[in-house]
């Protein structure tokens, strides 16, 4: 058995409509401002969050109006299933393969559910085979990019041969509450986007990159940091503010902790690829990994072009690291509910 997995394919997908964050500021004011007293004093996260714009589910018109589950999920398996194809045929194309070859998919979402699962709703219209293994993980959140691809990695290790299809899909707007007159639903309208990526994996060497280690690490009570609470409404985000100096202080030893228990030290790192949960999560990032300000400038890109988009904009990163040439040993590392941090680390493919 070999103990390489490389990097096959990437491929990035995202809605057709585009919110500017001018135009999600103009928004929110019209439908929280007479509302919600604190509103003025948070409106300023909008000009901070450094967003330019993202993509969107639905229409700017389409958070005007309440919705309820029965909306949010209608929409949730019509624009994901979409995204999903694009996507996943993206990355297949890449890869030189057709969804037949596909021996198994992991599918990592946790802003909308469908039974049976996307992939399985999906498998006549991509054409994968009836013996197709799938592995649908809801809940990790943000981390879930990094997280799930671990997962499909160690799935490709322990089969040589097969074909693994990771496909990290997410719709964050679709959360937005009107009825939520709090901290977390502003931050969450000035901060989050919807997209997805998919990655094709196997065994052996070659591709854009080899998978070297993987691993996690959950921090012990801790899971009033991030997450949603669920109502009759729909999803209704968990933020806590303090996020940011919890990821300065306890990043840095967790990281560490998964790169020892691969025989590996964060010296050995010459990049890392960082989920940009926003720019307040980045500084701390960056504080915490010793990393000189600024030195996570793909993750500023995508966080301005297309928002959080929780699970796969960690993917979006990796795209852009790729293109612009990695490094001999990166890290990619992501941080979600639970609270929980990811990683693993990548070789530039020989």
């Amino acid at each position: 058995m070999t103990d390489t997995v490389s990097l096959v394919s990437l491929a990035t997908a995202t809605p057709e409509h585009i919110i500017f964050q001018n135009q999600a500021a103009e928004a929110s004011a019209r439908l929280f401002a007479d509302r919600y007293e604190d509103f003025h004093h948070l409106a300023r996260v909008f000009d901070s969050a450094g967003i330019n714009k993202r993509h969107a589910a639905r229409p700017l018109a389409w958070f005007d109006e309440t919705h309820g589950w029965q909306d949010r999920m209608q929409a949730y398996g019509e624009v994901a299933g979409g995204l999903f194809v694009e996507a996943a045929s993206a990355a297949l194309r890449r890869a030189d393969l057709g969804a037949c070859h596909v021996d198994c998919i992991v599918t990592v979402s946790s802003t909308g559910f469908t039974t049976p699962s996307l992939d399985a709703q999906l498998a006549r219209r991509m054409g994968f085979r009836a013996d197709i293994e799938r592995v649908p993980v809801f809940g990790l959140g943000c981390a879930a990019g990094v997280s799930g691809f671990a997962i499909a990695a160690r799935l490709a290790r322990s089969r040589p041969g097969a074909v693994v299809l990771f496909v990290s899909i997410e719709l964050c707007t679709l959360a937005f509450r009107l009825d939520e007159l709090t901290r977390p639903n502003i931050i969450a309208t000035a901060l989050f986007g919807d997209g997805a990526a998919a990655c094709v994996l196997r065994a052996g060497e070659g591709g854009l990159a080899q998978v070297e280690s993987t691993g996690e690490h959950l921090f012990p009570d801790t899971l009033d940091i991030m997450g949603w609470k669920i109502d009759d409404g729909g999803f209704g985000v968990v933020l806590a503010q303090s996020l940011p100096p919890f990821a300065e202080r306890e990043l840095a030893p967790a990281v560490a902790a998964i790169l020892g228990r691969n025989g590996l030290r964060p010296a050995d790192i010459d990049r890392f690829i960082c989920h940009p949960g926003g720019m307040k999560v980045l500084a701390a990032m960056e504080s915490a990994l010793s990393l000189t300000p600024g030195t996570l400038d793909h993750e500023r890109a995508v966080l301005a072009e297309y928002g959080n988009m929780s699970s796969p904009t960690v993917l979006f990163v990796l795209e852009r690291a790729i293109r612009a040439g990695l490094p001999d040993r990166a890290a990619m590392v992501a941080m979600g509910p639970g609270f929980s941090a990811s990683c693993v680390t990548l070789r530039r493919a020989a």
